[in-house]
């Protein structure tokens, strides 16, 4: 029989643990849970009224004894269980958090850089937009170029003889963009 889960638990009573060595650790886990909150609740029933019945002070020697084997099962399953942790999680863990937190608050502060660099590129596409039309309202000979240029992202320099025939681009390593000639 398999105890019900913590009101908090990630996993609904209903769903059944993972198949192979994960469930069997997930299974460990929980038994080992359900041993240490056994242990605390004897380690208080034992120091203080129940603790003059006869018997009282060999249940928490074997409730210990049922944490070590619970904490011995589950080294040895570790030694076939090749998933790595991140060390945060466990950091998380340690300090009383919930580690789906972490993962939300990482989550919500991805979308949240997404959407201040989609503002970003957005404002520098509309400025782009707004300088060309600029430029050729008052370069018309260089309209046929700023209509031909709206997809491409690096700019073209243009040839000083012939304005609307560009010539070949090259960089000298520190993003300027020259000419050949």
């Amino acid at each position: 029989m398999t105890p019900a889960p913590a009101p908090d638990s990630p996993r609904s009573s209903q769903s059944p643990p993972p198949s192979g060595v994960q469930g069997d650790l997930e299974m460990e886990l929980l038994g080992l849970s359900n041993a240490l909150y056994n242990l605390g609740t004897t380690v208080i029933n034992d120091s203080t009224k129940e603790r003059d019945k006869p018997g009282g002070g060999k249940q928490v020697g074997l409730r210990v004894n049922e944490v070590v084997n619970h904490l011995g099962t589950i080294d040895d399953m570790a030694q076939h269980i090749s998933t790595m942790i991140p060390l945060q999680v466990l950091t998380e863990i340690d300090n009383s958090r919930n580690p789906m937190q972490l993962t939300r608050e990482r989550l919500e502060r991805a979308a949240t850089e997404n959407q201040f660099m989609n503002g970003k590129i957005a404002a520098i596409d509309s400025y782009r937009k707004y300088l060309d039309e600029a430029l050729a309202q008052n370069f018309p000979e260089l309209e046929a170029h700023f209509a031909g240029q709206e997809n491409e992202s690096l700019p073209v320099m243009m040839n000083v003889d012939s304005p609307l025939e560009p010539v070949a681009k090259a960089t000298n390593g520190n993003g300027h963009v020259y000419h050949d000639g």
